[in-house]
């Protein structure tokens, strides 16, 4: 019973010690796994999204915009872009160090440096992502400085929350003052605002990229609003494609998208760390605009602001679904070829209208002429080419005729030779009888 009972002890000992090496083992595999733990406690003290969790990302709108091709010749170094959303998360680790203090319109005070709702986040990812961690993603201009201007995004605001035209307005505004050199705008407001139409006039004027978002609601629900700022002139429209190339369907459509580029399933940085997969967001989609826009002021620092826009959309990349439509503009923005391609300055100019006519009386006696001096030489052609087979045949014929004797006329016929007659037989002699007449049987 002892030996039992120790045994059954031991065992019990042996079940423990494995119970707690199978638990340690699954801290620290969930340990590995979670390399990037959320913070609730905070989100939920502030209303604010959650950070991002650690996820293993498809990096397909890195490999299809290739924006590191054009490292080489700039990374965007000396470029300020302003993000017009809900403020950026400077702490973020693939951020940090490249984000301002930047300006709250809402509050109209303080900087925005905090992202509660985490698309301005996001969108500054897009624009200036380093590359650290293993995330993989990376912004299209890394050598920027982002400087965020919270236009949106308060606790308790959510993507039905709509934006303040006066809000608008004055982010523009500052933005303009601090001499950025692109100017982001993730939001649209579906009417016109006099007060956001004079700030982007004035941010064109003052010689400032403008790239808007086209807004996500292209849908039959949405209604397909027209969008604001992306409509007004001067301004670069951007819509979202999915990782087929397709147009995203909440996307806005019409005459006012220049672009696109990709917005839907797209891992993106969210605020405190880790990623997020956005489901779909011409916002980001207008990121990836930014920053090329970006690269494309620090390599041709010489040009205007019309000749850079028309360089970002000269160079852009056919879409999947067709290019110059209402939902593609010019193609998928194409950060390598803003930067190294050579475009023509010249305007094309259009071909005179074919007006068809018949040939003038002048053109028709040109042609009589032309036509009797080219019948007249084939003649001539013709005479002289049988004037030499003449000659030939008479260079060849007649001295072969010589030689056999031949004359021009008629020769006499020579003179018939007379035979000469034959002799008469012999007279027979002394009565001999001829051959003839000798009897048969008769000896000579």
């Amino acid at each position: 019973m002892r030996r039992d009972g120790g045994r059954r002890a031991g065992a019990r000992a042996v079940g423990g010690a494995l119970l707690a090496i199978g638990c340690a083992a699954s801290v620290l595999v969930a340990g590995v796994l979670v390399a990037a733990p959320a913070t609730p406690a905070a989100a939920a003290d502030d209303n604010c999204v959650a950070a991002g969790q650690s996820l293993t990302p498809a990096l397909w709108a890195q490999q299809l915009l290739a924006p590191e091709r054009a490292w080489s010749f700039t990374k965007g170094s000396g470029q300020k872009v302003a993000v017009l959303d809900s403020g950026v998360d400077a702490d973020q680790p693939q951020l940090r160090g490249h984000v301002s203090n930047g300006y709250d319109a809402v509050r109209n005070s303080g900087s925005a440096d905090t992202d509660c709702a985490g698309t301005g986040t996001q969108v500054a990812g897009a624009i200036a992502a380093q590359q650290a961690g293993s995330s993989g993603i990376y912004g299209v201009a890394p050598g920027v400085t982002i400087v965020p201007v919270r236009v949106t995004g308060e606790p308790g605001d959510d993507s039905t929350t709509p934006v303040s035209a006066t809000v608008l307005a004055r982010g523009i505004n500052w933005a303009v003052d601090q001499h950025v050199d692109v100017l982001d705008i993730s939001v649209a407001i579906s009417t016109d605002s006099a007060s956001v139409r004079d700030a982007i006039a004035g941010a064109v004027s003052a010689g400032i990229t403008v790239v808007a978002a086209v807004g996500d609601l292209g849908d039959s629900n949405g209604g397909n609003p027209t969008p604001y700022p992306a409509n007004y002139p001067g301004v670069i429209g951007v819509g979202a494609i999915a990782q087929d190339g397709t147009w995203w369907p909440s996307s806005g459509h019409g005459g006012y998208v220049d672009l696109v580029a990709p917005g839907a399933g797209v891992p993106a940085l969210q605020r405190d760390q880790g990623l997020v997969n956005v489901q779909g967001s011409t916002a980001l989609a207008a990121g990836f605009v930014s920053g090329a826009a970006a690269l494309t002021r620090a390599r041709w620092t010489d040009l205007s602001t019309a000749q850079l826009t028309g360089r970002l959309l000269g160079t852009a990349t056919p879409a999947a679904g067709g290019q110059d439509g209402p939902e593609y503009g010019s193609g998928i923005v194409n950060p390598y070829g803003a930067v190294t391609d050579d475009l023509v300055d010249r305007a094309p100019v259009p071909m005179s209208a074919f007006a068809p006519h018949g040939p003038s009386a002048q053109e028709l006696a040109r042609r009589a002429t032309l036509n009797h001096s080219r019948r007249l030489a084939i003649l001539l052609t013709a005479v002289g080419i049988g004037l030499l087979v003449v000659v030939a045949v008479a260079a060849v014929g007649v001295p072969r005729a010589r030689r056999r004797a031949w004359r021009p006329a008629l020769a006499a016929s020579p003179p018939a030779r007379e035979e000469p007659d034959e002799p008469a037989p012999p007279a027979l002699l002394f009565g001999e009888l001829s051959p003839a007449a000798t009897p048969p049987g008769h000896p000579h």
